[in-house]
């Protein structure tokens, strides 16, 4: 309908499944290298979770259309099936012969073992992935783990990996499923895109339908991300939705006006709770302030007296006589003396402590305070001259502007505990209860306080209280090794995986010998202990978080947020 009109060769934001236009970010690449890693990793499982629409099948596909001629691989779509049904789908996906309606686990599973032995006498290896797995019952599970044990005296014969909703890790914690959770040799959660990646995205999927110039304006594709949340499927829609909406407008750019009107005809209105959730946030913020303003009034009288009597309170309720001004009513003209007194020693008063509700008042003043149109910036300027780096000039996002001075960001979302395991100050991004956004960078973290740098200075509160406008996003600036951000897992090869063994060498001692090029069994067994030691995922793979932590850890002029290193 729109491909003319826009100059477009196919249709850019289809859905379908299409190899040429995916767009894998860096967290992308990362889940799509502990598949090939669970590919070629012998016995037990992977596990891949993710929102829905963050990329989860797409990345199964790209791996498929990947995979080495030795390999078969068993697909499993639909796994709302018994256990009975799951033994007979992988089965006949694998061609395992069985006699007809003999469908006993017995039967099957014999079928199937004859099968994989076969294949291993043939030099092939032989991997099951189920998809949509947090839809396998708790049976269906039981009797995946024990087809692990199918084996020969040297090598496991099956290799599983699952991949599902963010329930299906709520699913394998359950105390009747440990068996398997011990067996998971690599996990990884797909987080949604960052505004970098949803930008990166919206144009390469462009540049394949065609389109060289510029066809979403900047403040379009900062809408595109802030109305998908960076979802890659949502995302595709809003943009197919907006290229309609503007063709059917006769123009020829898309600006951020026609991205929020097709926003809100394809995606659901929010439910009720979620209106609950923004009404009751209103009324919060309506009542403090009330509350704090009555508190104000109640002092109001006080205060007062005690400044017709040229005192400030605090002496007055120390019991200090005042004097009055000349203006009062003038004495008798004749009086006794007055009686000696003792006057009491005025005293200190005594240190009143800090509520809650004046913390979260400060916060919430602050963060209004704060000038939106600012965006990230000024955030990121505190954050990098912790690092001495000079405020980058120009006009482009700051994680791409910070690449020119020799850092990098590593953006996400996750919990306080994400943030302190990486150990690095981070800008935070907070929302309002109006929706309006605010940037703080965080410079110091510990179980119970944060301290966040605004604009009009430090301010330091509850975790508890940034918890409020915070919903985990995050983006952290680190320095990378010369090699830059290079995902290691074994069998990688080369200079950085001599520079990842003298870096281990510092940290945990040893060296010695002129170090291998070869990622092999014994180096990631260092590298899982450093994760371990750090609570970071210890799969054995270097990938961002850990090599962020790793470069800081051998950086002694890294900041922290736990304090001096």
């Amino acid at each position: 309908m729109y491909l003319q009109h826009f100059g477009l060769t196919e249709w850019p934001f289809a859905n379908a499944p299409d190899p040429r236009f995916v767009y894998l970010s860096p967290r992308h690449e990362e889940a799509l290298a502990h598949l090939r890693y669970g590919v070629a990793e012998g016995g037990g499982f992977v596990q891949l979770t993710g929102e829905v629409g963050t990329g989860k099948t797409t990345l199964c596909r790209y791996l498929l259309a990947q995979l080495p001629p030795d390999l078969d691989v068993a697909l499993v779509l639909n796994p709302m099936l018994t256990p009975e049904e799951l033994l007979a789908t992988v089965c006949d996906e694998l061609g395992a012969s069985y006699a007809a309606g003999a469908t006993t686990r017995k039967v099957l599973v014999d079928a199937l073992y004859r099968r994989l032995l076969e294949a291993h006498g043939k030099g092939r290896r032989t991997v099951l992935i189920v998809d949509e797995a947090q839809n396998l019952s708790v049976e269906a599970l039981e009797q995946l783990r024990l087809l692990t044990n199918l084996e020969t005296e040297t090598r496991k014969l099956l290799q599983i990996i699952l991949i599902g909703q963010p329930e299906l890790t709520t699913l394998l914690e359950r105390r009747n499923l440990r068996q398997l959770a011990q067996r998971i040799t690599a996990r990884y959660h797909l987080l949604p895109f960052t505004a970098a990646e949803t930008r990166a995205c919206v144009l390469h999927r462009l540049r394949v339908a065609g389109r060289v110039t510029p066809l979403f304006d900047g403040w379009a594709l900062r809408a595109v991300h802030r109305a998908s949340r960076g979802v890659p499927r949502l995302v595709n829609i809003i943009c197919d939705r907006a290229l309609l909406g503007a063709y059917g407008e006769g123009r020829t750019q898309v600006d951020a006006r026609t991205v929020r009107r097709a926003a809100r005809e394809v995606l659901p209105a929010p439910s009720v709770a979620e209106r609950r959730w923004r009404a009751a946030a209103v009324a919060a913020v309506i009542l403090l302030a009330a509350g704090v303003a009555s508190a104000v009034l109640s002092q109001a009288p006080q205060r007062l007296r005690a400044m017709l009597a040229g005192a400030s309170p605090a002496r007055e309720a120390a019991g200090t006589p005042v004097a009055m001004p000349a203006t009062a009513a003038p004495a008798p003209t004749a009086a006794p003396a007055p009686t000696p007194t003792t006057v009491p020693t005025p005293t200190e008063p005594p240190a009143v402590s800090v509520s809650a509700t004046q913390e979260r008042r400060t916060l919430v003043t602050a963060l209004k305070a704060a000038v939106e149109a600012a965006g990230p910036w000024p955030a990121f300027a505190r954050v990098l001259a912790l690092w001495g780096v000079p405020v980058p000039a120009g006009g482009e996002a700051p994680c791409e502007a910070v690449a020119r001075v020799g850092l990098q960001c590593l953006e996400g979302r996750g919990t306080w505990r994400v943030v302190s395991r990486l150990d690095l100050p981070v800008v935070l991004t907070l929302t309002l209860p109006d929706r309006g956004r605010r940037y703080a960078a965080v410079t110091r973290l510990d179980d119970e306080r944060v301290t966040l740098e605004l604009e009009d200075g430090a301010l330091v509160v509850p975790r508890a209280e940034v918890d409020a406008f915070w919903d985990g996003t995050f983006a952290v600036v680190w320095r990378p090794p010369a090699f830059g951000a290079q995902l290691l897992a074994v069998g990688a090869r080369g200079r950085p995986v001599v520079w990842l063994r003298q870096g281990l060498d510092q940290l945990q001692g040893g060296g010695g010998l002129p170090a291998s090029d070869v990622y092999d069994e014994a180096l990631a067994a260092r590298v899982v202990a450093f994760q371990r030691r750090h609570a970071l995922d210890p799969d054995g793979i270097v990938g961002v978080e850990t090599l962020a932590r790793l470069t800081a850890s051998l950086d002694p002029q890294a900041p922290s947020l736990s304090g001096p290193r």
